[in-house]
């Protein structure tokens, strides 16, 4: 990968994992979440082949379809109320952002020289999900939290395992992540209607 384009995909990681961070409708999410596997794909394919880095953008690609067709056949969403503000996101994106990129060295010696953007790539996703983790309960953010610190760990371990079966088992829990908090977005949304309704 030329150093410019790495540059690119560095910086469509930043974009997506941080607009994840601060997006309040999920439409928004969604999106950041499926531009989030492409940047995912370019990264991965420095270690795999066409084929089975294709098959990670296309099970992230399949899990955020399986979220938004959920959370749009559920009523129309509550205005979100966050408990920490923006400023606080912001500034907690810069800190993994400084630590992805500091720790970036350190980790390409540690995972049999990576590379420095796929190591950072991994570490930037990882702490951006585990971020996004900290600050909501929601179930489709909680499952996109998770998703994308499962995203940032594929793109570490393809560059020591290339096998099939491990990229099949990766994929099946991509996609048994949306569909857990698909059922849990269901149940949340039950849930609430029947507390109106008492």
């Amino acid at each position: 990968m030329t150093p410019f384009l790495s540059q690119i995909v560095i910086l469509l990681l930043v974009a997506t994992s941080t607009g994840i961070l601060l997006a309040r409708k999920w439409r928004w999410l969604i999106a950041f979440l499926s531009a989030q596997y492409a940047g995912v794909f370019l990264l991965a394919l420095q270690h795999l082949p066409l084929g089975m880095a294709t098959v990670k953008v296309i099970a992230g690609w399949m899990g955020a379809a399986i979220l938004g067709m959920t959370h749009s056949s559920l009523e129309e969403e509550r205005p979100e109320t966050l408990p920490q503000g923006r400023f606080f996101r912001l500034v907690a994106a810069g800190i993994v952002l400084l630590i992805a990129g500091t720790g970036a060295p350190f980790v390409d010696s540690l995972m049999a020289n990576a590379g420095m953007i796929v190591s950072a790539g991994g570490m930037l996703l990882i702490g951006m999900g585990l971020i996004h983790l900290g600050v909501t309960d929601q179930p489709l953010r909680v499952t996109i939290g998770l998703m994308t610190v499962l995203a940032g760990f594929e793109v570490l371990y393809a560059a020591v395992e290339n096998s099939i079966l491990v990229a099949a088992l990766l994929a099946t829990i991509t996609l048994g992540l949306a569909l857990t908090g698909s059922y849990l977005m269901i149940a949340s949304a039950k849930e609430e209607n029947q507390a109106e309704t008492i």
